[in-house]
């Protein structure tokens, strides 16, 4: 079995449920091929006193009869058994535990849990009581359940308000891989790539383990993206998409309509802005914003000095970005489209607005460079009441400092021009007079290579580099 890489907090936790001297139902669920099944598979390694995977868009009558056959299989049987029900198949579930003689905890592992529940199924209710008439009694029980269906797993499970309210002892949310971690990943797989092409990766790939999982490490980046996005109409990065929001939302149209929204303008939108886009609002767009925030396909932010309510919306999946950028309307049948665009000016900007994207999604290891890893902090994006000075990261400190972060992506050191110093200070000026703030005001630069000559520059008072975000 390959390495796992990172989720040392996530292994953390099973081993403390696995330790507890009580049941434990665990949750682990985030979006697709983001790594889960992997997670629970190198844990366990496999050793499991039941597992079961659910079947996409099968009925209940396979599901239960599969279900039959695993039951048959973990309770070493020949006997051939028919289930009517989920509360039959929990209640042979139950029997076969009962047989197990183990010193430990046993594991239940059901992955692709969603799927078991169609609009006749009577699972839940069925799950429901397994783990609160029988499960829950117990102190030698762990059931780790697993699915991609965001919407499902909240609603059916953590925010149940049923017989499964409160019932879930420990929930775990998967996140994207962090720069350090794909740079780890692709060692791992022998493919010896430099952080700046690692950087230029995740503005296409993000953090999503599997999608690395497909790059050639005898071809370029440029080449890779080609040969997953463009080099047919059924190029897996390509198609990957149609299942994506399927398996992750029931009512999945509509948060694709969101993020259409949300990619026609990058510095992002409010909420009342999407709404009236979109031509709908309310719960429905709370919950559409949540479902999406939770997936990390779109991330929030607080305007300075706007208050909650004025909160500003934006996409940060990268596979998402790229494909509406790039691949949706693609009509080219151009297998080698990528490198043939990879200098120009529209790649070029897209790459600029990504890696301001990129630092808004590591801002713990940017802490950690300007070291203040242990001040409080509030983040924030700011506009000018004419809308024509932005400021993308605002860095709010309990230590009497304000961060104005300049991002900067470029191939070499950025170099600051005179006019672009008298730039920078005047929208300081212009900050400070709009937002009131009696903080001291630091110009932070954030860049791929640093600044050429920043001694020669008293605007800079902090200079990140790339090398930082890793």
């Amino acid at each position: 079995m390959m390495k796992l890489v990172g989720r040392k907090n996530e292994i953390k936790e099973l081993e403390r449920c696995l330790n507890t001297p009580k049941s434990e139902f665990v949750v682990v669920y985030g979006r697709r091929r983001i790594g889960k099944t992997f997670l629970i598979r190198n844990f366990f390694n496999e050793k499991y006193d039941f597992s079961f995977v659910g079947r996409h868009n099968y009925p209940k009558e396979t599901q239960l009869a599969a279900f039959a056959e695993a039951i048959k299989e973990y309770g070493n049987s020949s006997f051939d058994l028919k289930l009517n029900s989920w509360e039959e198949a929990f209640k042979q579930l139950r029997i076969l535990l009962e047989n197990k003689k183990v010193k430990r905890k046993k594991v239940i592992f059901i992955d692709e849990m969603p799927w078991l529940d169609n609009r006749r199924s009577d699972f839940v209710p069925a799950l429901e009581s397994f783990w609160n008439a029988w499960a829950a009694l117990r102190d030698d029980i762990m059931l780790v359940a697993c699915g991609s269906s965001t919407s499902w797993i909240v609603d059916k499970i953590l925010k149940n308000k049923g017989g499964l309210f409160n019932r879930v002892t420990m929930q775990i949310y998967l996140r994207p891989f962090s720069l350090s971690e794909v740079k780890e990943y692709l060692e791992n797989q022998n493919c010896s790539w430099d952080n700046f092409q690692i950087a230029q990766a995740y503005m296409v790939f993000g953090g999503v383990p599997f999608y690395y999982s497909l790059i050639n490490r005898e071809l370029s980046l440029a080449q890779n993206i080609d040969r997953l996005f463009f080099s047919s109409k059924n190029a897996v990065l390509r198609t990957e998409f149609n299942e994506l929001f399927a398996a992750l939302f029931s009512n999945y149209d509509k948060h694709i309509e969101v993020i259409k929204i949300l990619t026609s303008r990058t510095e992002g939108l409010t909420r009342t802005e999407i709404s009236e886009k979109a031509g709908f609002g309310g719960s429905e767009m709370t919950k559409i914003l949540d479902n999406l925030e939770r997936c990390d396909f779109i991330m929030s932010s607080n305007k300075t000095g706007g208050g909650v309510k004025n909160k500003i919306f934006r996409i940060c999946d990268f596979y998402t970005l790229f494909y509406y950028k790039f691949v949706e309307k693609n009509s080219s049948a151009d297998a080698d489209f990528w490198q043939k665009m990879i200098n120009s000016p529209k790649i070029n900007t897209w790459q600029g607005f990504c890696f301001e994207l990129l630092c808004l999604l590591h801002i713990t290891q940017i802490k950690r460079a300007l070291g203040i890893d242990g001040v409080l902090v509030t983040l924030s994006t700011w506009r000018s009441k004419d809308r024509n000075a932005q400021i993308d990261l605002v860095i709010e400190r309990s230590d009497r400092i304000v961060n104005l972060c300049e991002i900067k992506f470029s191939v070499n050191e950025f170099v600051i021009t005179k006019d672009y110093e008298s730039k920078l200070r005047s929208r300081a000026g212009l900050f400070a007079a709009e937002t009131g703030t009696k903080y001291a005001l630091n110009t932070t630069f954030i860049t791929t290579y640093g600044i050429s000559n920043p001694q020669n520059h008293s605007i800079v008072n902090g200079n990140i580099v790339l090398d930082d975000l890793f």
